[in-house]
This record gives structure tokens, sequence and C-alpha cells, in this order.
């Protein structure tokens, strides 16, 4: 038995615990704020209970997975319902779609907008189911140490045959050309961390991932998920410290000994660092110890930070749906604000998440509660007076399209942006969700979860593989886990 450290009870943290504890080890999670699950926090004001973080429930096959190897049952833990309308999506006054959960009707939707278009999606589909379970099946689970991974020759085949490489943009906008077609296909790609342009079409699995598998959502939240994993580390013997500030490794003859936790000394064997990976090497590592240098980090394409509105409103909004999109304005020139000029959108697209649509728990009686997502720049200083400016816009936009003006109605409002991010996650430049998955940053290009330097140290989380998203964030952490048993065998024969 080893005495394995795990650094943050995010999703991938807590993944890595429960799979290391199964393998029979002891492992504590030291957890530098109050409250778990990282980035899925959850907070109460006024009778509202807000998700701080994740709110779109993608790929329930990947948590089924999760849950079922751990010997236990994900629907005895969570209570799921899939969403139908799967969300809704503004483009204009009088222009409002709600996507159905069901293909064959998206499929017609497609075909009434534009000639052949449902066609194209359901051979667009089709090929992106085979993609899916191509990488579920032959990438996903890589730890992207070695090339060697990568070299099935039916993986090469068809990556070749497929040019699942090649841009986003290229494999959607030869086939569509109906903009509002454009916006449903490309907006998970924003979230992924880039523009179509640059992100790779491989990608075109997370429409598969959405239209196919469905949207869901666990009653009381995507927290209610954290609390599930936490529960079945607990009953696995994973002791998890909340307020337990990790503040230094140390290492001793290239080999990780102790962890510095609030001024103690707590001996490891192993230690899986999934908090911000940046902010491990950087500081909580001596320079010599680190793999890698200011200037790499400075080169990384990250994906956007959020500015984030939580408001509690008083009385219903009877045309809002759980998840509504509002993409009224320019869509390339919010994503040049957010990747080429790194400024304060001037009219950015938005998102807003209702879950006292599905869920009576989360606001007192007749009240919504919302929380309204801006996707803009990491590394952005907060800036008050632009927070405000963005508020006005989109709530007035918001008004404007759904005939109802919150403003007047609002009884709880929190602003959540880039110093936060930072401060509470440590996150480098205030990113909320990781690397971009630009194709120079994927697989064998994102930062290693193996240390180079430090036999016993490894790494779990979005920053590394196999990339933003909740459902990566858990399969990371089971891949760290995988890495950490393998060298521990390894240890033994030796």
């Amino acid at each position: 038995m080893k005495k394995i450290a795990v650094i943050g009870s995010g999703f991938s943290g807590l993944s890595a615990a429960a799979f290391l504890a199964q393998q029979g080890h002891h492992v504590s999670v030291f957890e530098k704020n109050s409250s778990l699950g990282g980035r899925a926090r959850v907070f109460t004001a006024q009778g509202f209970k807000f998700d701080m973080g994740p709110s779109w429930y993608w790929m329930p096959e990947i948590f089924d997975r999760f849950f079922k190897k751990l010997g236990a049952d994900v629907n005895a833990l969570l209570e799921l319902q899939r969403l139908d309308p799967a969300f809704s999506a503004y483009f204009g006054l009088g222009d409002y779609w709600e996507i159905p959960d069901d293909e064959t009707k998206l499929i017609n939707l497609f075909e009434s907008t534009e000639y052949g278009a449902g066609q194209k999606l359901e051979n667009l589909l089709e090929r992106a189911a085979f993609n899916y379970h191509m990488v579920m099946k032959d990438v996903i689970f890589k730890s992207g140490e070695k090339i060697s991974e990568y070299c099935d020759p039916l993986l090469i085949y068809h990556s070749l045959k497929f040019n699942i490489f090649k841009s986003f943009a290229s494999h959607t906008r030869s086939q569509f050309s109906d903009p509002r077609l454009l916006r449903i296909l490309e907006f998970p790609i924003l979230f992924l961390g880039g523009t179509p342009q640059n992100i790779p079409a491989l990608y075109t699995i997370m429409n598969y991932a959405g239209h196919s598998l469905g949207t869901w959502y666990p009653t009381g939240g995507l927290n209610s998920l954290i609390n599930a994993m936490v529960h079945v580390a607990r009953n696995l013997n994973v002791q998890i410290h909340e307020n337990a500030n990790v503040t230094g490794i140390n290492i001793e003859s290239g080999t990780a000994t102790s962890l510095r936790v609030d001024g103690e000394n707590i001996d490891v064997d192993y230690v899986v660092a999934a908090a911000d990976y940046h902010h491990v090497e950087q500081k909580l590592l001596a320079p010599e110890w680190r793999r890698y240098t200011p200037s790499y980090w400075d080169k990384r394409v990250l994906a956007p930070s959020c500015l984030i509105f939580y408001l509690g409103i008083k009385g219903k909004i009877g045309s809002l749906r759980h998840h509504t999109l509002f993409f009224d304005q320019n869509f390339d020139r919010h994503l040049d604000a957010i990747y080429s000029e790194a400024r304060w959108p001037a009219n950015p697209l938005f998102y807003v998440c209702c879950p006292s649509k599905s869920d009576a728990t989360v606001a007192p009686p007749d009240c919504e509660n919302l929380f309204i997502l801006v996707p803009i720049a990491a590394g952005l200083e907060n800036s008050h007076s632009e927070h405000e400016r963005i508020f006005q816009n989109i709530t007035a936009r918001f008004a404007h399209l759904t005939g109802h003006d919150i403003r007047p109605r609002i009884v709880f409002k929190r602003t959540y942006s880039v110093n936060e991010f930072a401060n509470d996650y440590n996150a480098f430049k205030g990113n909320a969700y990781g690397l971009a998955n630009t194709l120079k940053q994927t697989a064998l290009m994102k930062p290693k979860m193996k240390s180079k330097k430090v036999r016993n140290l490894y790494f779990a989380g979005q920053l590394t593989v196999p990339g933003p998203g909740v459902p990566p964030s858990l399969i990371s952490g089971e891949i760290a886990a995988n890495l950490v048993k393998e060298a521990i065998e390894n240890e033994i024969t030796i």
C-alpha cells in the first residue's frame, strides 16, 4: 500500500483518487477551498442554489462507465432527466429555434431551413458517430506519453481516409451555408477553446455527443455529480481534506517526499497534481524540478475564460428553456475578441442556463435561477465597468428578444470572472476551460501527465490529456491513476 496525495478535488482529482483507492492505496485529497468540486462547486444565497461552473451533461456513457468501474450505479446516485428540447437559440427578433432531442426532427429542421441540409446533417452525424466510437476506443484513454500509443494501423488509416485533422470550419462550411445551421453545429467549438478554423474536424464528435446521445440534467445540478463522486471515493476510504492549501512539493534526489499543506509536511509516496498544471509547476516546484518554462506556457493557446452572472429572478420567465443560446450578434467578431485581439467583446454572444425550468430545488417558489455566461479572452484584467457594460448590453438584448425584462426583477446578483478563476482555482491567466484543443495542442502535444524530472509526480486535469470538459476530466483522472499503478508495479518487479 502506497501513500498517495491528490491535489485538487475537481472531477479529475476525485476520479484519480477513487481509482487509486480501488487499487488498495491510502489516498488523501487536498482541496484549498472550503467546498469540493473545483469549478463544479455550488453556492447558495437567498434560497437560490447555483452551480458555479459546468452546466451541460453530455456523453452519459462516460459517467455510466466511471461509476460502474468503481462498483457503483450512476442511476442509483443521480436522478437524471433527458432534456427536450435539448436547447433553444435566438438568432434575432422573431427568429427563435428549439433544438429537438430527436435526430429525425433535427434533420427535418435542417432540411426545412436549407434544401439538402437534412441529408448532409444525417451524413455528418453518421460520420461523427463513427469517429466518436473510434476516439472512445482508440484515442481518449491514451496518456499521450509516447507516439507508439497512437500507432494503430486502423486508427491511422481512418485518420487519413477521412481527413479528420482538417479544420472544423472547412468540414461544416463546405456543406451548409445558412449561418443559423452553422451556429448550431459550431457552438460547442467555442468551449473547446478555439475557432472553427483552427479546431480539427475530428471534433464533429461533439455534434454526435450532443444531438445523438442527448443533453441530460441531474436533479440538484452538476454539483450532485461531485457529491456522487465524493460518496464513492469515501466508500473506498479516500480521505478528503477541505481548506487544505498545498503550498509546495518537497523533492529529494528527484523524488517527491512530502507536500507542504498549510505549514505542515505530509509524507507521500506518489503525488497526482489535479490542480492547475501551470500553478503546480511554477509555484509548488523549485525551478530545477520544472519541466516547462514560463515561455512555454506563454505560447500556449488557452480556451476562453468567462464572465458569469449568477442571478436570482422574482417571477417566472415563461418562454425560457433550460439551455438557451443567443446568436443575435456576429459570431466571428466575438471569436476575434477572444482569440485575435484579447479584448472585451462589444456585443457578445451569450448563454443562459435556467435550471429552475427542470428542477424546483434550485430556486424559491415563483422564482427563476439564471446562470448567464459570456466567453471572454483568458488573461483579461478584471474591469467592473466592462462587467456592468456587458451586463446591461446582454440583459437589454435578452429583453428585446424574449419580451422579458429581468433587470427590475433581480433579487440576487453575483459576478464571476477572470480574477475569480485565478484566485479560486489558481487558473493560469484566469482560464475557465484549459488549453484550446487546436491540432498543435492535441494528444501528444499537450503537457505531459508524467513529470520528466520528479519520478513520482503525475498530472491530471484540463491542461493535459484528453482536454477540456467534464467527461475528459473524469478520464484524465483515470489515466493518471493507471500511470501510477504502472509505476508501482514496475517498482515491485525491479
